[in-house]
């Protein structure tokens, strides 16, 4: 058993890229409860274009023309691209009634959160250590809503390599493109890098040949087709491990 540790030591004594996911991983998040007040929210604020049911139908169709972006394009014009059309309005006028939302309703989401314990004392570890870091997260939100979340998990402030949203990315998770799009922006190869997350979504990295972490929460539930993650264990484990390398 030891022999098998200092194997995956070895192979992943090199990682010079830490790679977070956001919601599960370093913000406790109940995302069923948080994306149905989301969707409440967000589709009141169009209400005077449309009835709110249809504000809600025409938004799934938008997030899931993101899910299944193939690369040619930003998430943020395959969003507008399959928005607008629906609602019949400019993308303009869209745009200034979505920036009062992320500015005056969005931050009300922030009660179905809340802090995870070892998230900000591991980010600040991991800097430290002179790794490069990256935000991984599910780009199906824009710029804006990610500080946010980022802000509430109290890790806003650090100078991240790549933070993922719908402005800067081109496919979505578990779709491997998403991966291959940050290894083109950070400039490594996979097995520089290490992926930290808590869902099949981001263990999957490991078919480009990341290493991965596994962070279990709630939502964890790897399918059987999903690769076995190098390291499992808690933000604390993680930070141990980081300092092993070193």
């Amino acid at each position: 058993m030891s022999d098998n540790f200092n194997l995956k030591q070895l192979k992943v004594k090199n990682i010079k890229v830490i790679l977070f996911d956001l919601d599960g991983t370093l913000l406790n998040n109940d995302i069923d409860k948080f994306l149905s007040h989301y969707f409440k929210i967000f589709s009141a604020s169009l209400a005077h274009i449309q009835p709110p049911e249809k504000i809600f139908k025409h938004l799934m169709v938008a997030g899931n023309a993101i899910v299944d972006n193939d690369g040619s394009a930003f998430n943020e014009e395959v969003f507008w691209s399959t928005f607008c059309p629906l609602l019949g309005y400019p993308r303009e006028e869209l745009e200034a009634i979505l920036r009062d939302f992320y500015k005056n309703k969005f931050p009300i989401l922030r009660q179905y959160t809340s802090q995870k314990h070892g998230a900000r004392q591991v980010v600040q570890q991991t800097f430290a250590l002179g790794y490069d870091v990256v935000i991984a997260t599910t780009p199906v939100f824009p710029s804006t809503a990610i500080e946010q979340r980022l802000k509430w998990a109290d890790v806003a402030d650090f100078p991240y390599m790549l933070v993922t949203c719908t402005e800067n990315t081109r496919g979505c998770k578990p779709n491997l493109i998403y991966y291959k799009q940050i290894l083109e922006n950070i400039g490594y190869d996979a097995e520089a890098c290490l992926m930290v997350g808590d869902e099949d979504r981001d263990m999957v990295a490991a078919h480009l040949g990341y290493s991965t972490f596994l962070i279990t929460s709630p939502r964890t539930h790897l399918a059987p087709i999903i690769p076995e993650p190098t390291y499992s264990g808690t933000l604390e484990d993680l930070g141990k491990l980081l300092q092993s390398w070193k």
